[in-house]
């Protein structure tokens, strides 16, 4: 088994250096990364990561900046670290779908340059909610263009609050996917628990081509949440550690502490990352 991280962070190197810059320049970055025991790591940083808890490939973006300059910096980076370690890193854009006419450009130079989807998008520190047609019609009809999937951040409404919640949350992402039926969507973060609305059979019907990832699920939920779910969504549920903000290696422990069946782990942590990022599956390798 390959194991493919769906969910990672990588900046570039003066942005490790120089936080207080970046934050001074955006709130939601601030909001994330102001405390120094908030960890930023570079594409470098991240294949030792990966190497040391023995990921073969990782799908990696910057951060989703409000200014479109900054996103830039940042797709411009991971592209070039893809280029480097091209058997290992799988890069996203990231965009702001505010900005409009120019949001769009830069997501399709990006996927022009080498990047294989669209995220992971902030709507909160972005200034948009999900529900925001104006801004995302254009970027999904794209996505569907390109034929990528698109990553949204997504928050559950219940719980402690911590930097990075925000109010786009299992509603706003079911609209979202009804809206968007022909786009492939991951949802990060377990949907904000939407998943557990597809026990509705209605709900389930809409989701069909929605991915969630496992993002930072251990801060928020016991771990046999992911045997839960991959008993009615056993194809679209997506191992993502989220790293920086938890560790691969350590992440990868607790679902194996797990002990799920070996199909169940395949499909978990390599085939439906494979699915959703349109990639072979064994099944259909030659």
């Amino acid at each position: 088994m390959e194991i493919i991280d769906l969910h990672t962070h990588s900046v570039p190197p003066e942005i490790v250096r120089e936080r207080d810059t970046w934050c001074a320049r955006d709130r939601w970055f601030a909001r994330l990364y102001s405390d120094t025991a908030a960890r930023l790591a570079d594409a470098e940083q991240l294949v030792v990561s990966m190497d040391d808890a023995g990921i073969a490939r990782s799908v990696t973006f910057g951060f989703a900046f409000a200014e479109l300059e900054l996103c830039a910096l940042c797709n411009d980076y991971v592209i070039d670290a893809a280029a480097r370690y091209a058997d290992r890193l799988i890069p996203f854009a990231v965009t702001n779908p505010a900005a409009g006419a120019a949001g769009i450009a830069l997501a399709e130079r990006a996927l022009s340059a080498g990047a294989r989807g669209i995220g992971e998008l902030m709507p909160a520190g972005q200034g948009y909610i999900l529900a925001d047609a104006a801004a995302l019609d254009p970027l999904m009809a794209l996505a569907r263009e390109a034929d990528v999937p698109v990553m949204l951040h997504i928050n559950e409404p219940l719980g402690h609050d911590y930097p990075g919640k925000a109010d786009q949350g299992p509603r706003e992402a079911l609209a979202l996917a009804q809206r968007y039926p022909a786009n492939r969507l991951v949802l990060a973060h377990l949907g904000g628990g939407l998943p557990f609305y597809e026990l509705m059979p209605e709900v389930r019907a809409a989701l069909q081509r929605v991915t969630y990832d496992t993002s930072a699920s251990p801060l928020l939920y016991d771990d046999v949440v992911l045997q839960h779910i991959l008993a009615w969504a056993p194809d679209r549920l997506a191992w993502g550690s989220d790293y920086t903000l938890l560790r691969q290696s350590r992440f990868l422990q607790r679902v194996r502490r797990l002990n799920l069946e070996p199909d169940a782990l395949a499909r978990l942590l390599q085939h439906n990352a494979e699915r959703v990022l349109g990639l072979p599956t064994p099944s259909e390798e030659v």
